[in-house]
């Protein structure tokens, strides 16, 4: 991720370096940097074409980047819901009709590695022994198991601290 051009911190900062690439015919650079930050190859060419005056916006750039880091780091299940509502809180305007939460995502120093990693956190910090019952019902023997994830208000909580609300 982000090796040709490095890691941008705004949607601003990937659309000079676009804007800049297209005023020396770099089309190909182009692609390549759209392709870096998780920009859709249909809003590439529009933006190549003149069809868009800017490579990405706010939520692009915020969406991309969250895209990219989910699929290198192999989210599933539990995880992939996760993302998906990081990807929703991105995607609501703030009481001033701005993507604040999408700009804070796309920041250098935040990651979703980051914001998983606090949630992991937070689940080893609650984590209790699960009741034999439970276990017995599962079918496991044996074993000691602990269970500790965060109720869905307490997830939201989390990210959104991380991200910077």
């Amino acid at each position: 991720m982000f090796d040709k051009f490095g890691e941008m911190d705004s949607a601003a900062e990937i659309n000079l370096l676009a804007e800049n690439l297209k005023k020396e015919g770099d089309l190909e650079s182009i692609k390549e940097l759209a392709k870096e930050n998780g920009i859709d190859p249909d809003d590439c060419e529009d933006f190549i074409a003149g069809d868009s005056p800017e490579l990405c916006n706010v939520l692009q750039a915020a969406i991309g980047k969250l895209d990219l880091e989910a699929k290198e780091l192999g989210c599933k299940e539990l995880m992939a819901d996760w993302v998906d509502w990081i990807r929703a809180a991105c995607a609501t305007k703030d009481t001033e009709g701005e993507y604040s939460f999408a700009v804070q995502v796309r920041k250098k120093d935040k990651s979703l590695a980051g914001a998983l990693g606090a949630i992991l956190k937070k689940s080893w910090e609650i984590k209790f022994k699960v009741p034999d019952k439970i276990v017995k019902a599962a079918g496991v023997s044996g074993a000691r198991v602990e269970f500790g994830i965060p109720g869905v208000a307490t997830m939201h909580k989390i990210i959104s601290d991380y991200y910077g609300g």
